[in-house]
């Protein structure tokens, strides 16, 4: 009595070409999305050291005024930053570890530019080996 063992399904280099090249497109979005949280996220950070740190000792209400749209902008610019977290995290099939890492490098300072770099590092060479593997 043999118990086979149910064979990995078959990929067309079509359809791996296909995976790859959407995996690379959201790489991309990624990419972008991870510099402007970041950006947001330095901006936010300097706008609260004006209000509570300056705010401490000299009146910032005139100036409080034209950064107030700084809080909310950083907030629907990290939701976008969600979107693309999950996608890439999706197409790259990634565990949750990764998945919570890249969740906070959205509010933490700096960490979404070092994650950044760690993470098109690592996707790119899992990249290039299922296209080398594929031939796509």
């Amino acid at each position: 009595m043999s118990t086979e063992q149910p064979s990995a399904p078959t990929v067309s280099t079509e359809q791996a070409a296909t995976a790859i090249r959407k995996a690379r497109g959201a790489l991309s979005r990624y990419r972008v999305m991870a510099l402007i949280t970041g950006v947001t996220l330095l901006v936010f950070c300097g706008e609260m050291i004006v209000k509570y740190v300056v705010g401490a000792f000299v009146d910032v209400d005139g100036v409080m005024a034209y950064l107030s749209w700084i809080p909310f902008a950083h907030g629907w610019i990290y939701v976008l930053y969600l979107i693309t977290v999950l996608d890439l995290w999706a197409k790259m099939r990634w565990g949750y570890g990764r998945l919570a890492s890249m969740v906070f490098a959205g509010v933490v300072p700096v960490m979404s530019f070092v994650l950044e770099k760690k993470i098109h590092a690592e996707a790119e060479v899992k990249l290039t080996a299922l296209a080398d593997r594929y031939g796509a």
